[in-house]
């Protein structure tokens, strides 16, 4: 019996091998991942449903989050972003261990969107002057280098290393600096809610003495009046940061600073408010556009490409520069 499926199944291999090696070739085409992402296309996401802030009121207009498409680059991806003008970045830049996870990756998401909610309410309560107190800082692993020599994962909060507390980054940094290299430290760390015991060796690299670890900074702060922000599971990353800052300060100030506006934004923030750049600006614009938007926010060092993008395209938006949130709150109360 055996023998006769051996037979059927070799006749089969060999009357048709072109068709299966063609079969093959086309899904390591669509299945093999190049080190790239692709920037595919834009949207918006509208914030109003997505924050509570108590004793507040509602807007007349919207304030909306602007969000990249992207994929992990294919053969055919890639090749056609070159057709369609979509934006390639490099991986290969990323000191990520070689067997991280998908799990890892939206850990990292995970925390960036952590730390822009945290700086977007704490930048909204200075601004608006609502009383908001940092407890202490809180700094989790973000990265983990592929030469690091540790058992410390994405996610993991640091506590303490060689019996010193750490509470920011100075402190790691002066703790590794008596050290030599190749030294193993011994660390206290919090993983979920368990306090564990961890190491890590002292590492060359960019010739300096480090441990291979990229920390995120989150805070612990108490604060009088209760914010809730809601976003999906899937969703993550610091881009937002900005805009969800600007709409919790106008629900703040209880004044609608949109005047019936749709308002669109991008840019990071961080804790006293400062905006920063981000990738894929003309994809957020376009993906504004497209929803009708009548305002985009922009950080600075991406406007001369949005400007340059809407003259082109002669889009009927206004576009506009920020450095931080008061030059958004000071433009929307101007207008």
């Amino acid at each position: 019996m055996i023998n006769k499926i051996y037979v059927k199944v070799w006749q089969f291999i060999k009357e048709e091998y072109k068709y299966l090696l063609f079969l093959s070739f086309i899904l390591f085409l669509g299945f093999f991942h190049l080190p790239y992402n692709i920037y595919v296309g834009g949207g918006v996401v509208n914030l109003n449903n997505r924050l509570e802030v108590e004793n507040e009121i509602k807007e007349s207009g919207s304030y909306n989050l602007a969000y990249v498409k992207s994929v992990h680059a294919t053969i055919p991806s890639y090749l056609l972003s070159y057709v369609f003008d979509w934006d390639r970045e490099s991986l290969n830049n990323e000191k990520i261990s070689d067997e991280e996870s998908a799990r890892d990756i939206w850990k990292r998401e995970q925390l960036y969107l952590q730390e822009a909610n945290d700086n977007a309410i704490i930048a909204a309560f200075r601004l608006a002057g609502e009383e908001l107190t940092i407890n202490k800082e809180i700094l989790k692993i973000l990265y983990v280098d592929k030469s690091a020599k540790t058992n410390l994962k994405i996610g993991d909060t640091i506590l303490s290393v060689d019996g010193v507390e750490i509470k920011d980054f100075t402190d790691l940094k002066e703790v590794i600096s008596k050290h030599e290299l190749g030294k193993e430290l011994q660390v206290k760390y919090q993983e979920d809610e368990k306090i564990k015991d961890g190491y890590f060796d002292i590492i060359n690299l960019d010739n300096e003495k480090k441990a291979g670890l990229y920390l995120i900074k989150l805070y612990d702060y108490s604060k009088k009046r209760e914010v809730k922000l809601k976003f999906n599971k899937n969703e993550g990353g610091p881009s937002g940061g900005f805009m969800t800052s600007l709409a919790i300060y106008s629900r703040l100030i209880g004044m609608d600073l949109t005047k019936g506006k749709k308002i669109v934004g991008t840019g990071t923030i961080d804790a006293n408010g400062n905006v920063g750049e981000i990738g894929g600006v003309k994809y957020k614009l376009k993906g504004a556009v497209k929803n009708k938007a009548d305002i985009f926010f922009v950080p600075e060092k991406n406007y001369a490409e949005a400007i340059k993008l809407k003259e082109e395209k002669k889009y009927q938006i206004d576009i506009v520069m920020v450095k931080n949130l008061n030059d958004a709150v000071t433009y929307l109360k101007m207008r």
